[in-house]
């Protein structure tokens, strides 16, 4: 008979075998210090982009304010970083390539109050014991011209200082990276690959030093000379070469201070969105970061005004008190850990959303010279001031009464009477008055196949998409009256009993009131039993299980939530869709320029509430590029 177990266990023979050839040591000895930093460098050295940041944050934490690089194959054969800083000390050069060596903190308050941006001690360490690593250096304090060179091979050596020639600061040469661990090498990338991580590295320590001058070569070839930038002007000029100048063009500076906190930058107007997070760069002291509750801040302040599955460009700065955020959770620190979430979360909210807000076409116009050429459309009649403003009463009332009726009906044919044929003349006149001031948008001209409203104003045309500009002035009115009238909250017929996890159930009971405030009524029935018994009465009709659980989920991550929000103004939008005119209405000439107007006035009127733009413009100088003129 053969043997059952033996036939269930032959597919395992193999693993069996090799596991009972294999045995834990018995004893714990102490790792070799070359074993100990190649095992600490998995933690720093990744790539050589890795290398660079180290090196340059410690230039720039030794005061550096310039900064030479200089790359060759992607940094596999040369990664070099010259500075100006106040240099090492003859005697601190053996030391500054040992692990946990640091002049960066001291104590253990240091680490409540960490200012500098490397203090692990263990950068130097990790990358000479997978390189071949030069170090010449020159203290502040000493002889001019007298150096002082230190250079280890990867390996455990006691490293000797010999005499060189160097100016004040300090020179790192890092060659052939991972010659003595071929199987990290081998997990590199191509060479364009591998030094554009080291060029994104440049660019992001680039924008949080704006007083220091970058100079980046590749293969000796010239990529970046980035001079040190003081004014505002200057700094601008520096993001829009990091960036890219349709990044600054189409971007507005944001400038916002709370309690103990103060953000400023630059952020992307909404129509200037990517299709990947490639453009986002955010800063907290100085430090860049990449941490999910500014992601979320940012993804909400952006949520009505972006188009579904695009991204926001921003260049933003947080200032607040170093005890007031831990960056010592994270071996690259590339996450943060803020004291206060919920107020640092809500304050980049408020702060990006006001901003977005506030934005108006004629914010979008500043861009563009005064003293362009002017439109050669002239009537040859003078504009009347009586005309002017009738024609602004009449076209305000007939937005009016086609905004009750709801565009809806029959197109009409419109049979300009005299009175409305110069009502138009009087607002051309306008066009070309140089003592008149033009609106942003201008005056309309036509509409386009029943669908689109073709505006000049003083420096080229507009084009207006009616429905969706409509659409997103219908919204907004609509909810500034849904939050004049507060939020009304309905009560279950049957409350509900929903089964979630303690700590779910917990953030319930603690965080009543706050969930009260967006209009849900909670209790807890048991350890892991909530019952939801009123819920905002525009939402009775949703999934009130799935939202109760969506909201308790934001609270515990990010202490707070914008479900209900997002749900009602998901429903006012949809309204507003319905409510607002639609495609083939035929427009009156003054109801266009009451369109034209109210956009001027609304929120976010530059997107309608799915995120597409509502409006595009064409400059004269645009035009006359397109038809050759003045070549």
């Amino acid at each position: 008979m053969p043997d059952v177990g033996a036939t269930i266990l032959a597919p395992f023979q193999p693993w069996l075998s090799f596991n009972a050839n294999f045995s834990f040591m018995t004893r714990i000895n102490l790792l070799s210090q070359r074993l100990a930093n190649q095992i600490a460098a998995g933690e720093v050295v990744e790539r050589p982009a890795s290398v660079i940041k180290e090196l340059l944050e410690n230039s720039l934490d030794a005061d550096a304010t310039r900064l030479e690089i200089e790359i060759e194959q992607g940094g596999i054969k040369l990664l070099k970083v010259k500075d100006n800083g106040v240099g090492i000390h003859k005697q601190d050069l053996q030391l500054a390539l040992s692990r946990h060596a640091t002049s960066k903190i001291t104590d253990l308050e240091d680490l409540e109050n960490i200012q500098s941006l490397g203090f692990r001690g263990e950068a130097l360490a990790s990358i000479s014991s997978v390189s071949r690593l030069e170090m010449i250096s020159r203290a502040a304090d000493e002889e001019a011209g007298n150096g002082w060179k230190v250079a280890v091979e990867g390996q455990d050596m006691q490293a000797s200082v010999s005499p060189a020639a160097h100016g004040q600061g300090t020179t790192v040469e890092v060659r052939d990276l991972f010659f003595n661990t071929p199987a990290r090498k081998k997990f590199l990338k191509t060479e364009k690959t591998e030094f554009g991580r080291i060029d994104e590295i440049v660019k992001r320590i680039a924008l949080s030093r704006f007083d220091v001058q970058f100079s980046l070569q590749h293969n000796q070839r010239s990529i970046h000379k980035l001079l040190a930038a003081n004014t505002d002007q200057e700094k601008q000029r520096r993001v829009g070469l990091v960036c890219g100048p349709a990044f600054v063009e189409n971007s507005v500076f944001v400038e916002m201070e709370g309690p103990g906190l103060k953000l400023w930058g630059w952020v992307s107007l909404p129509t200037f969105s990517r299709s990947q997070a490639d453009l986002q760069y955010f800063y907290v002291n100085g430090r860049i970061i990449r941490d999910k509750l500014v992601a979320h801040a940012v993804k909400q302040a952006y949520r009505d005004v972006l188009f579904h599955g695009r991204h926001p460009a921003y260049v933003l700065y947080l200032e607040l008190s170093p005890a007031a955020v831990d960056v010592n959770v994270h071996p690259t620190k590339h996450e943060v850990r803020f004291r206060d979430s919920r107020l640092v979360h809500d304050f980049l909210f408020s702060s990006l959303h006001k901003a977005l807000a506030s934005v108006t076409p004629s914010d979008q116009f500043l861009s563009h010279a005064d003293g362009q050429h002017k439109p050669s459309m002239g009537f040859g009649i003078e504009p009347d001031d009586s005309n002017v403003n009738y024609l602004h009463q009449q076209s305000s009332l007939s937005l009016v009464e086609s905004a009750h009726q709801g565009y809806v009906g029959n197109p009409r044919a419109y049979r300009p009477d005299a009175a409305a044929i110069q009502q138009q003349m009087a607002a051309f006149a306008k066009l070309t008055a140089d003592d008149v001031d033009v609106p942003p948008l201008g005056y309309a001209i036509a509409q386009l196949h029943r669908i689109y409203i073709l505006a000049q104003n003083k420096e080229g045309l507009i084009i207006v998409d009616m429905h969706a500009a409509h659409e997103r002035i219908t919204y907004e009115r609509m909810k500034t009256a849904c939050q004049n009238e507060e939020l009304k909250m309905q009560p279950l017929l049957v409350p509900l009993s929903i089964a979630v996890s303690q700590s779910e159930a917990d953030c319930a009971e603690s965080q009543q009131q706050v969930l009260l405030s967006i209009g849900i009524e909670l209790e807890r029935a048991a350890a892991e039993s909530i019952i939801v018994r009123q819920v905002p009465s525009i939402l009775r009709n949703a999934n009130i299980e799935q939202l109760v659980r969506d909201v308790l989920s934001d609270v515990l991550e990010y202490g707070s939530s914008d479900r209900i929000q997002a749900h009602q103004d998901e429903l006012l939008s949809t309204m507003a869709c319905h409510g607002s005119v639609r495609a083939n209405r035929q427009l009156t000439i003054p109801e266009m320029n009451a369109l034209l107007r109210d956009m001027e006035t609304t929120e976010r009127s530059g997107q309608c509430n799915h995120g597409r733009p509502t409006w595009v413009y064409q400059s004269l100088d645009e035009l006359d590029k397109l038809f050759l003129r003045g070549q």
